[in-house]
C-alpha cells in the first residue's frame, strides 16, 4: 500500500517544479522582449549633406512627386529662398502705348475733369517680383515687369533699396535679366532643373502680390507645357499654388528648394490657375543676356505640326512621327532649300523629331548663320537638305513709344512735380469731398519726381504742407519755394477714395 503522505509529497514537488519552469521561461521571454525594447540605438553620425547641383543626378532619388506634403518642411524652404527674392519697382513716364502691367492698383481713376482721358501722360508704376541668381546681384523677372521703365529700384529682403539696371531682356519668353550693384555678396537661390517636374509634384511661389511683400503659397504641379501665348515657344508650368498680380517674376520652387520655374501669368477666370516659365528655359538664354542682351533664334520660315493617325491616315503618310510642314515663307531658308507643304520633317542632324515642338526649340536653341542637316519625307521619299538658317523675327509690338509721346514739359522743381488744381465754393460740388474742404486738388504727377517718389497720388487734396495751410496755387508755391534744396516737408493730405487723411513726406530737389 502507499502511504498517502509520501504520495502527497511527490504530487507537490512535481507540481511546484512545473511551475517553477514556467515562471522561469515566462520571465526570459519577458527580459528579452524588455531589453531588445530598451537597448539604445547605434548611433551613427552623418555625414555633410552634399549640395546637389542642377545638372547632378542622385544615385538613388524619391520622385518629388511621391513626397507625401506634410513631410515637406515649406517654412524651412521659404526661409532659405526669402532672403534671394526681391521686390522690384519699374517707373515709366509720359503716355505709354501699353500700361507696366503689374501696378498693384495704385493709378487708376478717370481724370477728374471730363475733357480729361484715361492714361493721358499719366505716371506709370508698376511692381512685380524677381529673384537673385549669384552674389554679383543678378535678377531673374519678367520681361512685363521692366517693360519700358525708364528706372528700375529692386528692395532686398533685408530692406535695402537698390536701383538696377536691365543687362538684356527677351519678349518672345518674357524673361528678363536686370542688376543691382551692393558691398559684399548677395544672398540668391539654387537653379534646379524643370525637365524633372512631374505633375502632382509639390511646389511654392514667393512673390509679392497686390504690394503684400514675401507671400508665399503652395500647390502642385497641374500640367507641364502648356500654351498660351506663342505656340512655337510657349512651354508653361501650371500650378495651382496661389498666383496674383505682383507675383511676376517670382521663383516656382520645388520640394528640395530649388527655383524650376518663374511665375509669369495668371487666369482672370480662376484663383487656382497660374503659369510659371521653366527654369531651363531661362538658362538657355542666360548667356545671351548677359553678353548681347539680347536673345537671336534660329529660323527656318515654316509653320509645322503634329502628324496624329487621323493625318497620316487622311494624307497617307508612311510615318505617324515628326512634323509635318504647313505653310513656308516666301524668302526663307526652308524656302530657299525646297521645303514644301505636306513634307514630313522626321530628323535634324540625325536625331529624331517626334513633335513639331521639339523641332521648333532645338532650331530656335541654335544661331543664325549655323547650318542643320533636315531629313524629311516627301511623298513616301526621304530626302536631304542642308538649311541655313536665318534670325527669328521678332513679335509685333507696341511697346516702344516715338520720342515725342515721351517728351513734355517738366514741371519747375521747385512744385515738387505736380500739377494742381484750386477747390474752391465753384467747383467742390465737382468732387467727392467733405462740405467745406478747401485746398489742392492733385490732377497730375511728374513720373520720377519728388513727389511721386513720395507716394503722392492723383486725386489726393493738399490741405497743408508743413502744418501751413494751403488753399492756393500761389499759397503752395510760396511754402514750397521757401524750403531749402534737400528740405524734407510734410504734406497732409485728403485720399477721397480712402475717406481719410494722411501725412506723405517729400525731399526737395536741387535748383
Amino acid at each position: 500500500m502507499h502511504c498517502p503522505a509520501a504520495y502527497n509529497d511527490r504530487v507537490m514537488t512535481r507540481l511546484f517544479a512545473i511551475t517553477t519552469a514556467t515562471l522561469t521561461a515566462i520571465i526570459g521571454v519577458l527580459l528579452g522582449l524588455l531589453l531588445s525594447v530598451q537597448r539604445p540605438p547605434q548611433l551613427i553620425a552623418p555625414e555633410p549633406a552634399a549640395r546637389v547641383e542642377p545638372d547632378a543626378s542622385p544615385a538613388v532619388e524619391v520622385p518629388a512627386a511621391l513626397i507625401a506634403p506634410g513631410s515637406i518642411n515649406f517654412a524651412d524652404i521659404a526661409a532659405r529662398m526669402n532672403p534671394a527674392v526681391v521686390n522690384i519697382d519699374a517707373t515709366a513716364r509720359g503716355r505709354r502705348a501699353r500700361q507696366l502691367v503689374e501696378d498693384g492698383g495704385r493709378r487708376g481713376s478717370d481724370d477728374p475733369f471730363t475733357q480729361g482721358r484715361r492714361g493721358v501722360d499719366m505716371p506709370r508704376r508698376g511692381t512685380g517680383t524677381g529673384f537673385l541668381i549669384d552674389a554679383d546681384g543678378n535678377i531673374l523677372t519678367n520681361h512685363h515687369v521692366i517693360e519700358g521703365a525708364e528706372r528700375l529700384t529692386v528692395k532686398l529682403a533685408d530692406g535695402r533699396t537698390l536701383p538696377a539696371e536691365v543687362v538684356g531682356s527677351d519678349p518672345d519668353t518674357d524673361i528678363a535679366l536686370i542688376k543691382v550693384t551692393a558691398p559684399g555678396p548677395l544672398p540668391h537661390a539654387t537653379l534646379g532643373d524643370s525637365s524633372k517636374l512631374r505633375v502632382g509634384e509639390w511646389v511654392c511661389a514667393i512673390g509679392n502680390p497686390l504690394a503684400y511683400e514675401h507671400t508665399v503659397t503652395v500647390g502642385v504641379v497641374s500640367f507641364i507645357g502648356r500654351k498660351l501665348f506663342d505656340p512655337s515657344l510657349d512651354n508653361y508650368i501650371q500650378t495651382d499654388a496661389a498666383i496674383s498680380f505682383g507675383n511676376s517674376g517670382g521663383p516656382l520652387i520645388n520640394s528640395r528648394g530649388q527655383v524650376i520655374g518663374i511665375n509669369s501669368a495668371v487666369s482672370r477666370q480662376a484663383s487656382n490657375i497660374g503659369f510659371a516659365i521653366p527654369i531651363n528655359q531661362a538658362r538657355a538664354v542666360l548667356k545671351q543676356l548677359k553678353t548681347s542682351g539680347r536673345v537671336e533664334r534660329g529660323y527656318i520660315g515654316v509653320t509645322l505640326r503634329d502628324v496624329d493617325p487621323d493625318l497620316q491616315a487622311s494624307l497617307k503618310l508612311s510615318r505617324a512621327d515628326g512634323a509635318l510642314v504647313q505653310d513656308v515663307t516666301p524668302g526663307s531658308p526652308g524656302a530657299r532649300v525646297g521645303l514644301r507643304p505636306y513634307d514630313v520633317i522626321v530628323s535634324v542632324d540625325g536625331q529624331p523629331v517626334r513633335t513639331h515642338d521639339r523641332l521648333i526649340r532645338e532650331i530656335a536653341e541654335r544661331q543664325p548663320g549655323s547650318v542643320a542637316r533636315l531629313e524629311y519625307v516627301r511623298d513616301g521619299r526621304t530626302v536631304n537638305a542642308q538649311v541655313k538658317l536665318a534670325e527669328r523675327p521678332r513679335q509685333p509690338t507696341d511697346r516702344v513709344a516715338s520720342n515725342a509721346e515721351r517728351s513734355f514739359q517738366r514741371t519747375g522743381p521747385g512744385e515738387l512735380g505736380l500739377s494742381l488744381i484750386e477747390i474752391d465754393d465753384s467747383n467742390a460740388h465737382r468732387f467727392d469731398i467733405p462740405a467745406g474742404m478747401t485746398g489742392l486738388l492733385v490732377q497730375r504727377v511728374e513720373p520720377l519726381s519728388v513727389a511721386d517718389d513720395g507716394g503722392i497720388e492723383r486725386g489726393s487734396i493738399i490741405l497743408e504742407i508743413n502744418r501751413q495751410p494751403v488753399n492756393s496755387v500761389a499759397a503752395f508755391r510760396r511754402v514750397v519755394g521757401a524750403a531749402r534744396p534737400g528740405d524734407v516737408l510734410a504734406l497732409y493730405l485728403y485720399e477721397p477714395e480712402l475717406d481719410q487723411r494722411a501725412i506723405r513726406t517729400v525731399r526737395t530737389e536741387s535748383r
